[in-house]
């Protein structure tokens, strides 16, 4: 199995998604990656064409705003291939285009714009805010469940059954991967997420609304702030989950199938 990533600008769940796919670097399949960096735009056709080139059997897109132009474009010259499009925004109306046109997707509602202002934000910032991020969607369950959605559609490849994910994540089905026993840590779990999700408003008032640089860098610096109390709260979840022994873990075996514990010490078994 050949999978290549692709990724235009920067998610959150871009950052990890081709490692969440062979966590031990030991599972039977080939992982390429091609990015962009940070811009979503300025790049050339051939670039694309050459992924498709190398005939991978799966792509994984991964884009901000993925009914934007820039990343339509690239759906286009990817789509004509098994794709399934990761994103943090779509609209009903694109949302409705790719499942006619048979391209599966997974919106990520949490997966909030960063506070990019110059006066705000530099390199350590960005990587704090990420990092953030990122255990938000870990605890919450978010890479769970694309670890779950892209392990189907490789099991159906290979069963040559192609069944591609339409997936809107929310804090219900992001909670309902993440495995709590707990009631007061999947609350705290939800919370983090429905936070994380806010952060995005805030952001596009400091990016695109806000004119006053006393204003727009105040309102970045809330929206990481939020941020940052999410991940505390996600945080909180799984110390609570620690300390029942029933945090939930689901490592791939090397063939790829799910094995799955909830108490450290006990042994793997089949999901």
């Amino acid at each position: 199995m050949f999978i290549y990533v692709v990724k235009i600008g920067a998610l959150g769940v871009s950052l990890l998604t081709e490692y969440i796919l062979d966590e031990l670097a030991d599972r039977n399949i080939k992982v390429r990656v091609f990015t962009t960096g940070s811009k979503m735009k300025y790049f050339e056709q051939s670039e694309f064409e050459n992924v498709l080139k190398n005939n991978p059997d799966l792509i994984i897109f991964i884009s901000p705003v993925a009914y934007f132009p820039n990343p339509r474009k690239v759906i286009d010259i990817l789509r004509k291939k098994p794709l399934i499009v990761i994103t943090n925004e779509l609209t009903p109306e694109f949302e409705e285009t790719l499942s006619e046109e048979g391209i599966g997707y997974i919106v990520v509602k949490a997966d909030s714009m960063i506070g990019a202002r110059r006066e705000f934000l530099d390199p350590t910032e960005m990587t704090l805010y990420n990092s953030d991020l990122i255990k938000v969607l870990s605890i919450t369950g978010v890479f769970r469940k694309i670890q779950f959605e892209i392990d189907k559609t490789i099991d159906s490849i290979e069963k040559g059954k192609l069944s591609l994910p339409k997936l809107v994540i929310d804090s219900e089905v992001a909670v309902n991967s993440a495995g709590f026993k707990n009631p007061y840590a999947r609350s705290k779990a939800m919370a983090a997420y429905e936070i994380a999700c806010l952060v995005s408003k805030i952001s596009n008032r400091a990016c695109f609304e806000e004119k006053d640089p006393k204003k727009y860098i105040l309102l970045a610096s809330t929206s990481h702030e939020l941020m940052r109390i999410a991940a505390r709260l996600a945080d909180e979840a799984r110390e609570i989950e620690k300390t029942n022994d029933s945090v939930l873990r689901t490592p791939h075996a090397k063939t790829g199938e799910i094995l799955r514990k909830e108490k450290l010490l006990e042994e793997l078994s089949k999901h």
